[in-house]
């Protein structure tokens, strides 16, 4: 119940827009072939970003107890790529919306949201999206 007012205060005071920014960015990775391994990670975590309350990203490594594509040294040097493309823009646009949510008592909780949001921006090669009470 508090996770889904969180979720819509989140999306009327700014969620929206980094949604849009996550899926704009997997849309321009879905338009070349070189970058279809990163469009289907901005959409997932463009949802996530539409609606992060109730759901926290993990390292699917860390989750599932085994390693895979992602999470082994390709996962690594799309991480590196994806920083130098798209990573760093989404991160500074959370940061953005970090600080602006911080001006007040009640933004708080939407600004350490923002800055695990741009910490997933910098790295989100072998991330997975899980409800809460699954991630531990």
């Amino acid at each position: 119940m508090i996770s889904a007012l969180l979720n819509i205060l989140w999306v009327v005071l700014g969620g929206f827009v980094m949604a849009v920014g996550w899926w704009l960015a997997g849309l321009l990775c879905a338009i070349t072939l070189i970058g279809l391994p990163w469009a289907r990670s901005c959409f997932v975590i463009g949802r996530f970003s539409l609606w992060p309350f109730g759901q926290e990203a993990v390292n699917r490594e860390e989750l599932s107890g085994r390693g895979d594509l992602g999470t082994g040294p390709l996962g690594l040097i799309g991480n590196v790529l994806w920083f130098l493309v798209a990573g760093w823009w989404l991160a500074i646009g959370h940061l953005s919306s970090a600080l602006a949510c911080f001006v007040s008592i009640v933004g708080i909780p939407f600004g350490i949201q923002h800055i695990k949001l741009a910490l997933i921006a910098l790295k989100p090669v072998g991330m997975t999206v899980v409800p809460v009470r699954s991630a531990g």
